[in-house]
């Protein structure tokens, strides 16, 4: 079946109602909503962080206060989902992501103008509220659209774009740090939402095709989160995807401290180092359809977990072994972002598969727990950090290993 006609006659009559409304959008236009929706995440963690040490030499904070301007923002990223997942099953996409992008447009703009690093964490803060609408509406759209098998193809689409997306956020962090000073790096995220705002103002149309109105009732939304975190495929893939993610926030959050501060790289030198990390999950995602097409999820997944495993393994034997030097650790990171790049299309598509009448409670659970991984992560690096490459050498180590033994063992075990 072509993946621009998303509906399946076999579908129940909600499912085939929201594909046909999704059709009023080509599949195009869908995937290009995918890749801004889902890129704003990029662009928030990203964009700033060739700044980072700058933004914090400035304000004379610690790194454990600096590490909050990420680790903050992601937590209530995750908690703010759990809001906007019911809201949108009872009011619809539309209307969420409108008002999300708008809150997440301002509290950028406001971030840019902070006086003191407190002002800055509690704008950042509001931020990832505001952004926890357009990542679960992305993630819940594509059930609203597709069965499970063909939104893991769908969603790696929208992947490859926020692939594309996060290659530019480095490199242009680092150029607009070193021409224009930190500010500029927090203000360009804000534009970015704007765009996207436009996008969904003027093209993007409503894909629930039927809106629950007992959605928010607090009988129905306690129901609907104990079927969904009593449901094993929704804990094997939101596991899958969480696990996988923590490796990756630990190379996010640690990276520019180790590569700029202690092996002394340029903001700019940085930026150009972390988009051939980009480039490999880029890989990972288009590797990930050809693996989808050839041997299905389980098999996919499988192979994730090898990259995963050896990725982390690698990266904390060199740092064991004493190796310093930005590309002589390259290597390493390569193999752990295909491996993300093959999980989280995966992942995210498989954990509200099981839910089609409550896409977005489900796709809100799987990204609190996400977040809720890498805020714990955060907070252990903030108190660990020792001026080494150890903290996150062992961070992707553990995360890579607790990956593959998810993908291994309890995906290969679940329904699909």
């Amino acid at each position: 079946m072509p993946e621009n006609n998303p509906p399946l006659s076999a579908l129940a009559d909600p499912e085939r109602r929201a594909a046909a409304a999704g059709q009023v959008m080509s599949s195009g236009l869908v995937v290009l909503a995918l890749s801004l929706l889902l890129g704003i995440q990029p662009v928030t963690t990203d964009l700033y962080l060739p700044a980072l040490p700058a933004i914090t030499a400035e304000f004379g904070a610690s790194l454990a206060q600096a590490q909050l301007t990420l680790s903050g923002m992601l937590l209530a990223f995750g908690l703010s989902q759990l809001v906007w997942g019911p809201v949108s099953d009872r009011f619809g996409r539309r209307p969420v992501l409108l008002a999300g992008l708008a809150g997440y447009t301002v509290a950028a703009a406001a971030s840019a103008l902070a006086q003191s690093m407190e002002a800055l964490v509690v704008w950042r803060i509001v931020q990832g509220a505001a952004m926890g609408a357009s990542v679960m509406c992305a993630r819940a759209l594509v059930r609203d659209l597709y069965c499970p098998e063909l939104g893991a193809r769908v969603i790696s689409k929208g992947l490859t774009g926020l692939g594309v997306i996060a290659c530019l956020n480095l490199p242009l962090g680092g150029f607009l740090a070193e021409a224009f000073g930190w500010r500029i790096t927090l203000l360009a995220p804000a534009l970015f939402a704007a765009a996207a705002l436009g996008l969904v103002a003027l093209r993007f149309r409503e894909t629930l095709g039927t809106p629950n109105p007992r959605a928010l009732a607090p009988s129905v939304l306690l129901r609907t989160w104990r079927q969904i975190l009593a449901h094993p495929t929704f804990w094997a893939f939101t596991l899958l995807s969480a696990a996988s993610y923590g490796g990756l926030f630990t190379i996010l959050a640690m990276s520019s401290f180790v590569f700029i501060t202690l092996m002394g790289m340029s903001k700019f030198g940085y930026g150009l180092l972390m988009v051939s990390m980009t480039a490999s999950y880029l890989f990972g995602t288009v590797y990930c359809r050809h693996l989808l097409v050839r041997v299905g999820v389980r098999r996919a997944v499988t192979i994730g977990g090898g990259f995963s495993a050896l990725g982390g393994t690698l990266l904390g034997v060199l740092a064991l072994a004493g190796v310093d030097t930005p590309w002589g650790l390259m290597p390493a990171v390569w193999l752990f972002a295909i491996g993300h790049g093959i999980h989280q299309a995966c992942g995210q598509a498989g954990a509200v598969g099981p839910f089609p009448q409550a896409a977005g409670a489900a796709s809100a659970l799987s990204g609190f727990l996400m977040m809720l991984v890498a805020f714990g992560m955060g907070s252990w690096l903030g108190l660990t950090v020792d001026g080494s490459l150890f903290p996150m050498a062992s961070g992707v180590w553990f995360w890579g290993v607790v990956t593959a033994l998810v993908a291994w063992g309890m995906v290969r075990r679940v329904r699909l």
